[in-house]
């Protein structure tokens, strides 16, 4: 109970503690050990399928323009508290949030499922480079399409593994776009606020995320043979979690 009271109301290491009668110390370590499992055995939560499933059950809404597409990405952010570190605290500085932050790169099917999860890094990331330094390429067969906003310009990258990335259209020095672009564009924006929804939904239903994080949090901890961060464990678990209520985005 205190791992969901954390987790989903955001409750703080003294706030349980009193409510349980017990000391901070005995409130955390009880919280790690429960993240610990969790993050264990939701693993196979967030999956990536098969494209001949992802093609079979693609919503009616991407079959006319974007009908090969594999995933929708985009980036959130997490606050965490300023570390004192000096190049530390370079690193997690976000000029977009004006804030210390950790990133990550979520990745949601076209029938709105979390797929695809990164590594957390330093909030000074782009968008580019933290699709560059993250393993969703290796997912990718050739043929597959990305739906992402302006920012990630990673389609040198994503093509060397024959997959291609589709974004919003730039004039390119025109006064406006062609017809079809402007039809086209308004299409791919209907269908890529599905990420933007499901990270909403993530946030919304476990508030840990929207709050302002231990920087210890971002420190490494050993889980079976993997080396992550109790952040990445925390996004992770949150993920799958949100992989187990219904899709917000219609199958029709």
């Amino acid at each position: 109970m205190m791992f969901f009271l954390r987790v989903r109301l955001s409750y703080g290491i003294e706030d349980l503690a009193f409510r349980f009668g017990v000391s901070k110390g005995q409130v955390s370590k009880h919280f790690h050990n429960v993240l610990d499992i969790v993050y264990v055995k939701t693993k196979p939560l967030i999956k990536w399928p098969d494209r001949d499933v992802l093609r079979l059950t693609m919503p009616t809404s991407f079959r006319k323009f974007f009908k090969k597409c594999a995933v929708i990405i985009d980036c959130s952010e997490v606050f965490v508290e300023r570390p004192s570190d000096l190049m530390a605290r370079a690193q997690v500085w976000s000029n977009y949030k004006h804030h210390s932050t950790i990133k990550f790169l979520i990745g949601i099917t076209p029938q709105g499922t979390i797929s695809y999860i990164s590594k957390c890094a330093g909030g000074r990331i782009s968008d580019k480079e933290i699709v560059e330094q993250s393993s969703l390429v290796n997912y990718l067969l050739p043929g597959d399409v990305i739906l992402a906003d302006r920012g990630f310009t990673c389609q040198d990258h994503v093509g060397m593994y024959m997959a291609e990335i589709k974004m919003p259209p730039f004039t390119k020095g025109k006064k406006q776009l062609e017809k079809y672009d402007v039809d086209w564009s308004r299409e791919l924006s209907l269908v890529r606020v599905n990420v933007e929804r499901v990270i909403g939904v993530l946030k919304q239903k476990y508030t840990i995320l929207q709050n302002i994080l231990p920087v210890q949090y971002c420190e490494a901890s050993t889980c079976g043979d993997t080396n992550v961060t109790v952040i990445d464990k925390i996004v992770h678990a949150c993920c799958a979690l949100v992989n187990l209520c219904p899709s917000i985005v219609s199958q029709d």
